[in-house]
This record gives C-alpha cells, sequence and structure tokens, in this order.
C-alpha cells in the first residue's frame, strides 16, 4: 500500500494490517506529515475485507511514538492559527482510529509519550512490552490539552490517575501502567512480538460482524447518552444472527471443529 510519507509505512500480512510509524531518528515523533497519513492508511485497510486487526507499531525497538515532533512547533504551532490546524489535523488522525471498523492494538515498546500515548488511548487494546515507558508532558512544556484526549484517559484510568499523570508530567514503566488500566497486558520483551502475533491472529479467526457490534456497543457506553444510536447497535446485533457467520459457528459447535468465519 503506497503512502504519501515514508515517515509512515502501511503493511498487510494474512488478516493483519500494520501501520508503522517510521522516525527512529526522532524516537518515532509525529511530524504533520504522519499525522496526514493516519487517516489515508485506516481507510486503505477498511476497504480490504481480507483486513480482520488492525495493529499498531514504532520502528525499531527503542520507541512506540515519543510524541509530536517538537522540533516542527517552531514553525507549524507557533500562532493560534497554526496551532488550531495542527490540532484539527492531529484531530482527525485519532477520530480515524477510534472510528476504525477493524479492531486496534497499541503494541508498545520503549516510549509512549504525550501525542503518543493519546494515539494508543485511540486502539482498542493496549499491549506493552516490560521496556515501555509512559509519560505526558505537557506541563512541562505549557500546552494546552484538548479535552477529547483528557476524557480518553480519563476514562480508561479514572479521574485520580488521570490527574497524576498529567499534575506530575514524570515518566511511569509498564508496570505501573498496568496497575492504572492502562495497558491490557505487560509482556517480557523477548516474547512480546509473538504474543502480539498470537492475539492478533486470535481476533481475526473470530467473527468479524460480532466484533464490529461489541464494539460499536462499548463506545456507544462511553459516549454521552444523547449520542448514543442504540437503534444502530441493534441492528448490528441482527445482523449477526442473520449471518452466515452465525451458522458457520453453530454447524462448527456441533462438528467439534473450528469454525471458519467469512464475514457476512
Amino acid at each position: 500500500m503506497q503512502v504519501s510519507t515514508e515517515r509512515m509505512i502501511a503493511r498487510k500480512d494474512g488478516a493483519i494490517g500494520w501501520m508503522i510509524f517510521n522516525n527512529p531518528a526522532r524516537h518515532n515523533a509525529i511530524s504533520l506529515d504522519m499525522w496526514q497519513a493516519i487517516p489515508e492508511i485506516l481507510d486503505g485497510f477498511a476497504a480490504d475485507p481480507e483486513i480482520r486487526v488492525v495493529v499498531l507499531r514504532g520502528a525499531g525497538e527503542k520507541a512506540f511514538i515519543s510524541g509530536a515532533d517538537i522540533s516542527q512547533f517552531e514553525t507549524q504551532r507557533s500562532s493560534a492559527e497554526a496551532v488550531k490546524h495542527y490540532d484539527e489535523i492531529g484531530n482527525r488522525a485519532n477520530q480515524a482510529l477510534m472510528q476504525c471498523p477493524r479492531p486496534t492494538i497499541a503494541m508498545i515498546r520503549g516510549y509512549c509519550i504525550g501525542g503518543g500515548l493519546g494515539v494508543a488511548l485511540c486502539c482498542d487494546l493496549r499491549f506493552a512490552a516490560e521496556d515501555a515507558r509512559f509519560a505526558i508532558p505537557a506541563a512541562r512544556l505549557g500546552l494546552g490539552y484538548r479535552h477529547a484526549g483528557v476524557r480518553r484517559l480519563v476514562e480508561i484510568v479514572g479521574p485520580a490517575y488521570a490527574k497524576e499523570i498529567f499534575y506530575t508530567a514524570r515518566q511511569f514503566d509498564a508496570a505501573e501502567a498496568a496497575g492504572m488500566g492502562l495497558v491490557n497486558r505487560v509482556v517480557d520483551v523477548a516474547g512480546f512480538e509473538e504474543f502480539v502475533l498470537r492475539q492478533a491472529g486470535a481476533i481475526a479467526e473470530n467473527a468479524p460482524l460480532t466484533i464490529a457490534a461489541v464494539k460499536q456497543s462499548v463506545d456507544a457506553a462511553l459516549a454521552d447518552p444523547a449520542a448514543r444510536d442504540l437503534a444502530a447497535i441493534d441492528r448490528a446485533i441482527e445482523a449477526c444472527f442473520a449471518s452466515e457467520d452465525y451458522r458457520e459457528g453453530r454447524r462448527a459447535f456441533m462438528e467439534k471443529r473450528r469454525p471458519r468465519f467469512a464475514g457476512r
């Protein structure tokens, strides 16, 4: 898949779509062109029915994403108008992640800082290697943090931990992140990639319509009541029961074999 910047890599491996942040010289800090490429890549994955799960990772072994590329701030975030433009592009990328129709996994090694943690929070699942390090250093940079980003953090770790993360701006390790509920699992570095591949493979083998309906329901549970489209969720559930996959699941259970789901 062609991408508009070499700092982002999109790769397909069977049922897995890989989105790789490829700026290792800056610990995969996200530049403006990288933010712009995120919706582009996700649209491509969503259009491919063979892709069942999307995994995000950083190039190399030192960082998932070390934050926004601060070296660009002087030229691209130095005025109110420039900040607004930059934030709109970043928000569009994060929205694309949260609205991705496929399950998304953040595969976190090394630094996961600032905007990088924001990207991870937009994913459905977060798996961390033991060497992962987390922080939101906004208070050390004088940055204002948009409500949407703060809300996502609060939804995952709760208000007390969210305030501690923002107020102290300190780095914390993977074990502490797990204790906060920020990550789903912490895995030793040696077996990390194998673990993520196993989890992604298990998701890819399961019924896509069921996963899509659950994703829609969980997202609605976290949304403001007025924004919940319960009728759409009911339609997604009904589609599961009307699907070929539901018949296949029943047959596979009776025949004591693995089901082969087609997503229809």
